[in-house]
């Protein structure tokens, strides 16, 4: 699902919101005290702010590989059905069943993602063929 066929988002269109993204982090960075002492007692927005400025190529990896996707919604999605049974019934299903449901919705998800149909993947794995995403660089 590549923005327009292309592998990264241009530079040109880019600038100024990483130049916004880093301003805001510097910007929370200088308003959020450390605690002097240990360091788990510093505020979680501390922590958050130097994620972000430290990991900056992964939070925006979205940005140089338009394959990721720059919101976490799919995962979101994945999870309501189990959130609409738990409203529904008034629980989860058992420990066991919710395990092997989600496992096998994060392989159909997986699937999709990589231009599989969900069903036809299923069906391969169930006869001993499971289908594997590329690795990273190879293709």
């Amino acid at each position: 699902m590549q923005l327009a066929g292309l592998p990264a988002v241009p530079a040109d269109a880019t600038t100024r919101h990483l130049r916004m993204f880093r301003h805001g982090v510097n910007a929370g960075l200088s308003q959020v005290r450390r605690v002097p002492g240990s360091n788990s007692k510093h505020p979680p927005a501390l922590h958050l702010l130097e994620c972000l400025k430290h990991r900056e190529a992964d939070v925006l990896r979205f940005l140089s590989d338009t394959g990721i996707p720059p919101t976490s919604n799919q995962a979101e999605r994945d999870r309501r059905p189990a959130k609409t049974q738990q409203k529904i019934s008034g629980r989860l299903r058992s420990e066991n069943t919710t395990h092997h449901q989600y496992a096998m919705r994060g392989y159909a998800s997986t699937a999709a993602k990589h231009g599989h149909p969900h069903f036809t993947a299923i069906r391969d794995a169930l006869a001993g063929n499971p289908s594997m995403p590329p690795i990273p660089g190879t293709a």
